[in-house]
């Protein structure tokens, strides 16, 4: 189908490699918890668009510069660790209780999903997962591998937005109960934010592989 092979075990893997815990998940569990279900939605909508900026820029060959050159990739690497740790000390820094049944504004909204978008976008080993996964699935014999390229990172995208919004629900009815209380929230924010420091460190003292 459009230029691939075993799409089945292509979305099962999919699947598998979405539920495993990282950035985007602590990012959609935090804000979750913070502004409720919507808080959720609109994090995991901001991350499948930042996803959408590394298929494209695989399926385009733009990608492979960050494989080949040490130098854009250190760079990148540094920009999206300097974004996480800033996430975390902002949570760290923050008074606000963290409570679920908060109005969302839309203001919020937009800043919530810009971050994730930045969370992902500026995420640059998410680039190299699509170059090193997705091409296994393409047919080697088909005429349009970028179109094969896009589909299946569509899907991809497609599975992970579903998990996120998942993590969104559960989030919210669980977490969201307890930060109604103010000193749990606050306990919340502090773990939350540590936790988003710990990922930009991370991300830092990683290599290419």
């Amino acid at each position: 189908m459009f230029g691939t092979h075993d799409l089945l075990l292509f979305v099962v893997s999919g699947l598998l490699l979405n539920i495993t815990p990282g950035v985007d998940f602590a990012y959609v569990l935090s804000r979750s918890a913070s502004q409720g279900l919507r808080g959720g939605v609109w994090a995991s909508l901001g991350i499948g668009a930042g996803c959408m900026v590394h298929i494209a820029a695989a399926a385009l060959g733009l990608s492979a510069i960050l494989a080949t050159s040490a130098t854009a990739f250190t760079v990148v690497k540094w920009i999206g660790a300097a974004y996480l740790v800033y996430i975390g000390v902002s949570m760290l820094r923050s008074r606000a209780a963290i409570t679920a049944l908060a109005p969302l504004a839309p203001s919020s909204a937009t800043k919530i999903f810009w971050q994730g978008f930045l969370t992902n976008a500026l995420n640059p080993k998410v680039a190299l997962f699509f170059l090193a996964f997705v091409p296994q699935f393409i047919d080697a014999g088909s005429n349009s591998k970028v179109s094969a390229f896009l589909f299946l990172g569509a899907v991809f995208n497609f599975n992970g937005i579903l998990w996120n919004l998942f993590v969104a629900w559960i989030s919210a009815r669980l977490l969201g109960h307890l930060g109604a209380a103010s000193a749990v929230g606050a306990w919340l924010n502090r773990v939350l934010g540590a936790l988003f420091i710990g990922l930009g460190l991370r991300l830092a003292l990683s290599g290419r592989s």
